[in-house]
């Protein structure tokens, strides 16, 4: 079994020898396996293996790289004194690992997954870094996976960031699973209705989110899951999100719906 899986690492060399062993750990990747068959198969749900993971370390990445552009300062390298490039890594790590829970169950997923990415934390780390700096990435990293999810809310730069790449994996495709099982709902219908997200420079906000929908039913996507964990990043007042519905009439998702 093997996934692929690649990031931007840049000149980040910590990033590039942590995703080097992401990719080489067979484990891992029968974990990401695990997640999905208790999240497609069992409960009708999107993916929440390989497919997603790489959607959302990518978007943390490219979400911390633009916020630091514009002067925003990890909390690794805040109360640490530590790299942006360790911020880099944390959030990563944080993606990675974020749904591992999902083998467990759905309910409190993100402190299941806390507690199965301490192996890997433990496997990966001292490739990388000192202890001192282990126990400071390591615990940094377990914050932004158990912070992602509510009640929880996220105290760092980087579990904010993790949190709002997690909503943003919304994009039509990523729903088609449940509806074709038959799982129609206001969140398979709403998912469907999400034809692209951008993440774009500048605008009244250093970050614009641009999302085109085919439906205003994907409002609910907005509304309901990316609003509230824009909200509750601490990060709200560097993101803009702008909707729009595309042609002049609305594309019909289902024929007819009864209770």
């Amino acid at each position: 079994m093997s996934y692929s899986f690649n990031v931007p690492v840049r000149d980040n060399v910590k990033l590039k020898s942590v995703t080097d062993l992401i990719r080489k750990d067979g484990k891992l990747q029968s974990y990401w396996k695990c997640a999905n068959v208790m999240a497609i198969e069992r409960m009708g749900y999107t993916d929440h293996g390989p497919t997603h993971v790489k959607i959302v370390a990518n978007m943390a990445l490219k979400l911390l790289r633009m916020l630091v552009e514009h002067g925003v300062k990890p909390s690794v390298v805040s109360d640490y004194g530590l790299k942006n490039e360790d911020a880099e890594v944390i959030v990563v790590l944080a993606s990675v690992f974020h749904d591992l829970g999902m083998v467990v169950m759905r309910s409190e997923h993100q402190l299941y997954s806390a507690l199965l990415a301490t192996e890997f934390l433990n496997r990966f780390l001292p490739a990388v870094y000192s202890d001192e700096e282990q126990a400071i990435i390591g615990s940094e990293t377990l914050h932004a996976i158990v912070t992602h999810e509510d009640p929880y809310r996220p105290l760092t730069v980087e579990a904010g960031i993790v949190g709002v790449a997690d909503a943003l994996d919304m994009e039509a495709g990523r729903a088609r699973i449940p509806f074709r099982a038959g799982k129609v709902d206001i969140h398979s219908v709403s998912a469907l209705s999400i034809e692209k997200v951008e993440v774009l420079e500048g605008g009244r906000k250093p970050i614009t989110i641009k999302i085109t929908m085919s439906n205003s039913a994907g409002v609910f996507q907005i509304d309901e899951l990316l609003k509230p964990r824009i909200e509750k990043s601490g990060l709200q007042q560097f993101f803009h999100v702008t909707a729009e519905i595309t042609g002049e009439r609305e594309r019909r998702i289902i024929e007819k719906f009864e209770l």
